[in-house]
């Protein structure tokens, strides 16, 4: 008992956590949990989806664009709208529009117009697919989609000429209506040109514009002569 007091006392007194000071944690085992505080709170916009809004305002706000691009064709000049926003939605209501303004006659038809939609359908998607990987091989800095959306958009002046068209033929076919429908045309076509090329010819090389602007020519020519030749049964 006294032994034990003495040694006790004797003895120098050690901390309680005496151990822990040469404990090290290694800095290859990964540290879990928050350990910052938040400054602040999130806006509102940043957690805001598409996803949340109601479909109303999504309708509105697709229609609003594709009215947007509608402008910039009509008003044709060098801006990046359509080739930044691109969309097919607006290249697909005027492809249908035309076909089914095609569709009921032709000039050298005898059946009830049924294959011209999709003539019209075909021959629009397809060339505008090879107009597309033509300015693609030559080396365009634009994207496919964005080549589809910028020459689809550019039928829109077409597609009024088509619907001049079809008015003129109500009052008659004869030459005065056949003058009327080929200058409108002429109009309507060098309007789509040069709107396509507008928004098309600063993404080619310098030297190789001629051979994007041709073959555009040539796709939209033969949308005019479609239209020119349309005669109502």
């Amino acid at each position: 008992m006294a032994a034990a007091e003495g040694s006790g006392a004797g003895g120098a007194a050690k901390p309680l956590f005496a151990g822990l000071s040469d404990v090290s944690i290694s800095e290859d085992i990964p540290v879990e949990g928050e350990i910052t505080v938040p400054v602040g709170s999130r806006s509102p916009d940043e957690d805001y989806s598409t996803l949340d809004e109601p479909v109303r305002d999504t309708i509105m706000r697709d229609l609003k664009a594709v009215g947007k691009k509608f402008v910039h064709v009509m008003y044709p000049k060098k801006s990046s709208a359509l080739l930044r926003d691109w969309d097919l939605w607006g290249p697909l209501v005027l492809c249908v529009s035309l076909a089914l303004m095609l569709q009921g006659g032709s000039a050298d038809s005898k059946e009830d117009g049924g294959p011209q939609f999709a003539e019209v359908f075909v021959i629009i998607w397809f060339g505008a697919v090879v107009i597309t990987l033509n300015s693609k091989l030559l080396g365009g800095t634009i994207s496919f989609f964005q080549s589809l959306c910028v020459l689809g958009y550019c039928v829109l002046p077409l597609t009024v000429a088509m619907l001049v068209c079809r008015l003129v033929l109500l009052a008659g076919s004869g030459t005065v209506s056949f003058i009327v429908r080929l200058i409108v045309v002429m109009a309507m076509f060098a309007w789509s040109t040069l709107a396509s090329t507008a928004f098309l010819a600063d993404s080619q090389p310098p030297n190789r514009k001629a051979l994007v602007i041709y073959p555009i020519f040539l796709f939209y020519f033969v949308i005019s002569w479609m239209i020119l030749t349309f005669t109502a049964q």
